[in-house]
């Protein structure tokens, strides 16, 4: 069984190439943002510390998180926002952590793949095999930001602002794969990455 993290920045099609992946091969694909969702939720590991921190007033009637309330509690305090990530961050990573072990145990199956644009940040290459770069031409990908999500200019440009650079990236990753063209191109580079590992 083999772990691979899947990252790139914001735009460069992860997504939908991690929906081909699901598709074609035996694995299993945890989205670091499901993740957090998941740790949020009543009785899970952030639920009550992010009630204690931003008050009982984000919870919707039924007892949950309501995103947009956090949101608006944070949106306008980097300090809390900081406390936030301090709380959400490490309880996802152990969260994915008992994934992992779960799936080596149990030698099941084929692929482990993890997603999220943090993966090198968050100190995720000790927790993996190999790390993919999912990489796309920055002027590609402020096409489709726009098209997919209707993203002016100014809000792409400090998106983008924020994430790793181009060179930090090839650096921390052994396998980068060009999703500038066609998906299907990024499709076959896949196929010969993974046909590498099954003959190694």
């Amino acid at each position: 069984m083999r772990v691979i993290g899947i990252t790139g920045g914001v735009g460069a099609g992860k997504s939908e190439l991690l929906s081909y992946i699901a598709k074609e091969y035996d694995c299993q694909v945890i989205l670091a943002d499901e993740a957090a969702h998941r740790v949020k939720e009543p009785g899970g590991p952030a639920y009550e510390r992010l009630v204690a921190l931003l008050s009982p007033d984000i919870l919707d009637m039924d007892g949950r998180i309501h995103k947009g309330r956090m949101a608006e509690r944070i949106f306008s305090s980097e300090e809390l926002r900081l406390k936030v990530n301090e709380i959400i961050h490490p309880a996802v990573k152990e969260l994915i952590l008992k994934e992992i072990t779960g799936a080596r145990e149990r030698n099941s199956p084929e692929y482990l793949f993890i997603e999220a644009a943090l993966l090198i940040e968050e100190g995720y290459l000790e927790l993996v095999d190999e790390m993919w770069y999912i990489y796309a031409r920055e002027e590609i990908r402020r096409r489709r930001l726009k098209q997919a999500r209707g993203y002016s200019d100014e809000k792409i440009s400090a998106i983008l602002s924020t994430q790793l650079t181009e060179e930090a990236f090839r650096k921390s990753c052994s396998v980068v794969i060009d999703n500038s063209g066609a998906l299907s191109d990024a499709c076959r580079q896949i196929d010969g990455q993974l046909k590498k590992i099954q003959y190694s």
